[in-house]
């Protein structure tokens, strides 16, 4: 056997090395590439879905209002059987109520805009519906009350209205609603939507009933020793 030979065939006689204990195994960046394209790719496709339920919304109530001529007297009315229409939309396919409900609340409100309606009391109603509608289901009201505000507030702040009295009227239409259900289901709306709306929570604060302070209690007294 040539010289060369021996070389070769020590070579291959060597184990391979071995991957340090925790390491990736070989290939396994592709996979971690794959995984995050995918999941960008599904939530650009959220993001889409929900403004395609915006832009739904928004032209069906616009050309709702339009043809009856009465936005005042109509306005409410149209909100409480898009919502229910939306939740029912939901509990037919059996998913995508969270998303639905924030697409809904802020096409709503874009809708009345566009008409010139009133944005508080349709707020309001928006919010009470979203709750009533999510409590026949058997839905989490609490988590249907915050997405529903979110959708009011992102509507009105991106139409140019007044975010604080509009927030304001979302909220007291969830508290409203969810007082029908029971304290339970008020807690539930007021700590969710205390701890987790962005950019409402003064309004909230404002809003949400909050448990009394208790009294201090008194200091006690203690009786002068007889003299």
């Amino acid at each position: 056997m040539s010289a060369e030979e021996k070389v070769v065939e020590g070579a291959a006689a060597e184990p391979a090395a071995q991957a340090a204990p925790g390491s990736p195994p070989a290939g396994a960046g592709d996979v971690g590439r794959q995984i995050k394209t995918g999941i960008t790719g599904s939530l650009k496709g959220i993001d889409e879905i929900e403004a395609e339920i915006v832009t739904l919304v928004r032209h069906t109530v616009t050309n709702t209002l339009d043809a009856s001529g009465a936005v005042a007297n109509q306005a409410l009315g149209v909100t409480k059987e898009v919502v229910k229409g939306a939740i029912a939309a939901t509990e037919e396919v059996g998913s995508g109520l969270v998303l639905a409900v924030k697409g809904v609340a802020k096409g709503l409100i874009m809708g009345v805009h566009d008409v010139g309606g009133d944005l508080i009391s349709v707020a309001a109603e928006i919010a009470r519906a979203a709750v009533k509608n999510a409590a026949a289901i058997g839905a989490d009201i609490a988590l249907v009350a915050k997405r529903a505000v979110e959708g009011i507030v992102e509507a009105a702040r991106d139409t140019g209205g007044n975010v604080a009295e509009i927030g304001n009227a979302a909220v007291g239409g969830a508290v409203e609603a969810a007082g029908t259900l029971g304290s339970s289901a008020v807690n539930s709306v007021r700590d969710v939507l205390l701890g987790a709306v962005t950019g409402v929570k003064k309004v909230v604060g404002a809003v949400l009933p909050t448990a009394p302070k208790q009294q201090a209690a008194a200091p006690e007294t203690t009786a002068p020793p007889p003299g």
